[in-house]
């Protein structure tokens, strides 16, 4: 049987008397793209920190490919590549330098050919042998992703990887992320663009004040937790809304042309359509959309939704 890529049990830790972490478990299996998401403050960090061997662990306990990421730490730091949100670097050597030492770090010879296709696939070869202190934030974020991958980890972490950078990169990173994960690396993502977790996870975990509120597929949570919305304009104005409209919620904008209706998850467009023609209103055209994972995101952290 395959171990799973990450598995979290139980894992706490507090600082001061106040939890960061409580009580968290899930398991990310080899392959993913597992999003973990939640505010700031919520505990992503301190989870990252603890996986990563760089925060001890409260209790709890953390495996990684089956190793126990407290007394197998040197294994299980170099199965991990972290990318962290902080930027990470030393204004002394050059991008060059850093990468032909930095798999050492982790017991693992310098791989010329794989070294050589990070610096190709992330754009560093013009800027092998600048100091990083003359580097763009951009291109800092660039080497800490090479960095992240110098040891050819099966556990990739990236800690907020596009904050700050600039669309064209953003779709470069991402375009690189897939590649390797389609080759076998597992991803654990946090990011606060949660148009791309949406896009991009395989399964997603919500934390929210240290606690776990939400752990599905992304298609389930979209599904299952999301509303969806109807635009209806209308050929001639209305004063007031229509009796008995079947509906989460109904809105009449100020020129009472335009309803926007909130459906339930159960609900079908269909049955609201023929409502509306039932009473008779006078429909021009109609718009439908699904909530995005942002707005289910916010409607679960702003409701202190309780744990699964």
């Amino acid at each position: 049987m395959t171990s799973p890529a990450l598995a979290i049990q139980n894992l706490s830790k507090e600082y001061d008397g106040t939890l960061a972490v409580n009580n968290l478990s899930f398991t990310i299996e080899p392959g993913e793209i597992f999003g973990l998401l939640g505010p700031n403050g919520a505990g992503k960090s301190t989870t990252i920190n603890m996986i990563a061997g760089v925060t001890r662990v409260g209790s709890g306990s953390i495996e990684i490919f089956g190793f126990d990421n407290q007394s197998d730490s040197r294994i299980t730091r170099r199965l991990v590549g972290v990318m962290h949100q902080e930027i990470v670097i030393d204004n002394f050597f050059t991008i060059d330098q850093a990468l032909r030492l930095h798999a050492g770090y982790y017991g693992v010879r310098d791989d010329a050919a794989w070294r050589q296709r990070l610096i190709d696939r992330l754009g560093l070869k013009p800027h092998l042998h600048k100091v990083m202190i003359k580097l763009s934030g951009g291109m800092k974020r660039r080497f800490m992703i090479a960095k992240a991958l110098i040891h050819k980890p099966r556990l990739l972490i990236l800690d907020e990887p596009t904050a700050g950078v600039d669309v064209e990169l953003r779709h470069t990173l991402w375009d690189f992320v897939r590649e390797i994960n389609q080759q076998g690396t597992t991803i654990l993502l946090t990011t606060h663009y949660l148009e791309e977790a949406e896009q991009m996870c395989d399964r997603i975990a919500i934390m929210n004040h240290g606690d776990l509120i939400a752990l599905e597929t992304t298609s389930t949570l979209l599904k299952e937790l999301g509303t969806r919305s109807m635009l209806v304009h209308l050929q001639t104005p209305i004063k007031e809304l229509p009796d008995h409209l079947c509906c989460q919620a109904v809105e009449l904008d100020d020129t009472g042309t335009t309803l926007r209706l909130t459906l339930s998850a159960s609900q079908s467009t269909g049955e609201l359509l023929k409502h509306l023609c039932d009473i008779n209103l006078p429909i021009a055209d109609i718009e439908t959309r699904k909530a995005s994972l942002e707005e289910i995101f916010l409607q679960m952290t702003q409701a202190g939704r309780v744990k699964p």
